[in-house]
């Protein structure tokens, strides 16, 4: 496990396009996927155990976020044929059984994270409702283990770009293991 830390927060990037395979058998845009006040893009996968201690929270405050007017999408853009655990019935079944309320996407040529500039698993971008980036920090404080009583970081900025357009000028970086970058 190699551990990478995001750069900090390129405020007004605009979001990059993209269109993707989902797990539920749909295509996924940038269009389809935002909400009328922003949208969060989360890089994740299946065997980072960085992300494997964060998901319930992630899958909790997307879910939160959704009644703030805050779309969520997640995309999995690691080399599945060296990391078989991130394959795309793995993400199926880590969506079904996580009850997912994002779509959850195969970044196959790797080109969103890419355009994205993403590293690591998790990696977050938040962004406002003209898809202006406002954040890309961490969850919490938490790595691989709850931390009780940390603050919910990602979730408090979203709720504020939901609010009024602008993330926290304080953000701290997300830790997680590197993308899983096809030779």
């Amino acid at each position: 496990m190699v551990s990478t830390a995001t750069a900090a927060c390129n405020f007004g990037w605009r979001a990059a396009d993209f269109d993707l395979a989902g797990v539920d058998g749909k295509r996924h845009t940038l269009a389809s996927a935002r909400g009328p006040n922003g949208l969060l893009v989360m890089f994740i996968c299946n065997h980072c155990p960085y992300v494997k201690a964060v998901l319930d929270r992630i899958v909790r405050d997307c879910t939160e976020l959704a009644a703030h007017g805050i779309g969520s999408v997640a995309i999995m853009s690691n080399d599945p044929a060296e990391y078989a655990e991130d394959s795309f019935d793995n993400m199926q079944r880590v969506a079904r059984e996580r009850k997912f309320p994002f779509p959850y996407l195969f970044d196959a040529t790797q080109d969103v994270a890419r355009a994205y500039g993403a590293v690591c698993t998790p990696d977050f971008f938040g962004f406002n409702a003209r898809l202006e980036l406002q954040y890309r920090g961490r969850l919490d404080e938490s790595r691989t283990a709850p931390i009780a009583g940390a603050r919910r970081e990602l979730f408090e900025a979203m709720v504020a770009v939901a609010k009024t357009g602008q993330g926290p000028k304080q953000q701290l970086a997300s830790i997680g293991c590197s993308i899983k970058w096809r030779r």
